[in-house]
């Protein structure tokens, strides 16, 4: 039988999952893809919709008890963090009711009185920007597709917008400025990666070791033949200029992706625990794997 898999368009994804979704692993089973954004994977899980399936860290609390945190395969690093952009000719003060007073005690721009777009909400950007916000909270969030934030703060519909992947090397073309980086504020209150999104295997469809051990041979032929990927990668991604392809593989695949490890995992734990503590989302046990961090990569 077909294993339903749900994972993003993005070009990280794509790259990583070529050989696995083209049949290319020896002893893994037809893949059958669908392509979402991650707020409509976050969703999907919580319905056990799929065996297989990229979400958000942020989203584990509410889907542990129905799948396995598989150490490989997702989206955490350093210096990938999501950006908060605005419009570069907003001043402090439009974005504060004219107060002129726009710095928090971190010198960051305060949005207390802004409508800000995100892309979800349990997705791990909007969950680092809660707690990066939490004592000056914006007024208003909307969810939005995410191909739709950057356009609708550049047309001014909304004040600012949280992005992730391609957007960091696409957004000046916009005419939007940064106003915080929060992968930066993350590592350097944490010193710990960001934690991004997570592969997910639901109990009982799939073998969390087995399903490991396909990914992980999925990556090393991505690796070893970023050719092989390059039609599949360009056919589905937003930003088509493979400048931009290749710097988001570059940054997004690393070597967390092949494996967690101690630090993938202290940081999971870091992010889940500050955000339980502030009662952000509910408190659950720390995220193990049913594979083990060692699983050999398939010959």
């Amino acid at each position: 039988m077909a294993l339903s898999l749900a994972i993003s368009p993005c070009p990280n994804d794509t790259f990583v999952f070529d050989a696995l979704v083209h049949g290319r692993v020896p002893g893994a089973p037809p893949v059958e893809v669908t392509y979402a954004d991650v707020d409509v994977t976050n969703t999907a899980a919580e319905r056990g919709a799929f065996d297989l399936v990229k979400v958000s860290y942020a989203a584990l609390p509410w889907l542990l008890d129905d799948y396995h945190l598989l150490p490989c395969g997702g989206a955490l690093g350093r210096g990938c963090g999501p950006l908060m952009l605005t419009r570069g000719d907003r001043t402090a003060s439009d974005r504060t009711g004219g107060t002129g007073s726009g710095e928090t005690a971190s010198g960051l721009a305060d949005l207390s009185g802004a409508t800000v777009a995100v892309p979800g909400d349990r997705t791990t950007a909007y969950l680092l920007f809660r707690l990066w916000s939490a004592e000056r909270p914006p007024a208003r969030i909307e969810v939005v597709p995410f191909h739709e934030i950057m356009p609708g703060v550049a047309a001014g519909r909304y004040d600012a917008g949280l992005v992730i992947h391609e957007a960091r090397f696409t957004y000046p073309r916009h005419g939007l400025t940064a106003l915080v980086d929060l992968g930066e504020w993350w590592e350097s209150t944490t010193g710990l990666p960001i934690p991004l999104g997570a592969i997910l295997a639901r109990k009982g469809a799939v073998d969390p070791v087995e399903a490991a051990g396909w990914i992980r041979e999925s990556v090393r032929q991505a690796w070893a033949d970023p050719a092989a990927s390059r039609e599949y990668v360009l056919a589905h991604a937003q930003e088509m200029e493979p400048d931009v392809v290749d710097r988001h593989i570059g940054l997004y695949v690393n070597e967390f992706t092949a494996d967690l490890g101690e630090a993938g995992f202290a940081a999971v734990q870091a992010l889940l625990g500050r955000a339980a503590d502030a009662g952000l989302v509910p408190r659950t046990s720390s995220p193990q794997t049913s594979s083990s961090r060692a699983t050999a990569w398939t010959s």
